[in-house]
């Protein structure tokens, strides 16, 4: 039932995948900026609701999910979203500083100009999230930022790898963004790899991308000292 409890419309063929895509983005974005706490119990059925879909699209969702890390699904006692372990991030970081780098030299020599322009899009954008201290807008041109990376570097390894770090990532930093990180920094920092692929710079790009993973580590261990008390 849709949310006036009407039933809902039947979807048009092939319209499947972009139903399990759209149930995929909400329930991402709902854990990446923990509407869905770590710990948390849900059910398929609650999250049907929550994303005014059938459960056929969450089940498909929540797979990929799983296999990102970001929820247990536990057979008979239903979906757990997993917990935050700073050591894992910090492990996750050391692998995507290399492929991160590969994926914006690469992007910034095989993007078309539509995606260049994209880019180009995404920095001002960030830029203007810089500006504005704006959480939510940065934690969406994040989660675009690394879409079209993956994207426009065209290189279906690197893009499977990064796929299982993004969305820890994100919730890592949503997780303790407020006790140690500068959101404005972090911002400028994806927005100069961003203009970097747009204006077609490999080297610029590559020395971008590891300019955002210094400060991304530095967060993350910043993170780890305050949760153990240093």
């Amino acid at each position: 039932m849709t949310h006036d409890g009407s039933p809902p419309a039947a979807p048009p063929a092939g319209a499947a995948c972009s139903l399990t895509e759209r149930a995929y983005r909400i329930l991402e974005e709902d854990i990446a900026m923990l509407r869905l706490a770590p710990g948390a119990a849900v059910s398929e059925a609650v999250l049907s609701q929550r994303c005014g879909l059938g459960r056929t699209p969450v089940r498909e969702a929540l797979q990929r999910l799983a296999r990102e890390g970001l929820v247990r699904v536990l057979p008979r006692r239903g979906i757990v979203v997993t917990e935050i372990d700073i050591a894992r991030q910090l492990r996750l970081l050391a692998v995507r500083r290399e492929i991160e780098r590969l994926l914006a030299r690469t992007a910034a020599t095989e993007a078309s100009p539509a995606q260049r322009a994209r880019f180009a899009d995404i920095a001002a954008g960030m830029e203007d999230a810089a500006a504005g201290n704006d959480d939510t807008a940065f934690m969406r041109l994040d989660r675009a930022f690394n879409l079209l990376l993956l994207e426009s570097a065209r290189n279906e390894f690197a893009a499977g790898a990064m796929a299982l770090m993004n969305g820890l990532s994100r919730r890592f930093w949503y997780m303790h963004y407020r006790e140690v990180a500068d959101l404005a920094r972090a911002a400028r920092l994806h927005a100069a790899v961003a203009r970097a692929v747009a204006d077609g710079a490999p080297a610029a790009a590559a020395e971008a991308s590891d300019a955002l993973i210094d400060y991304i580590d530095e967060f993350a261990r910043a993170a780890c000292q305050t949760h153990s008390g240093g």
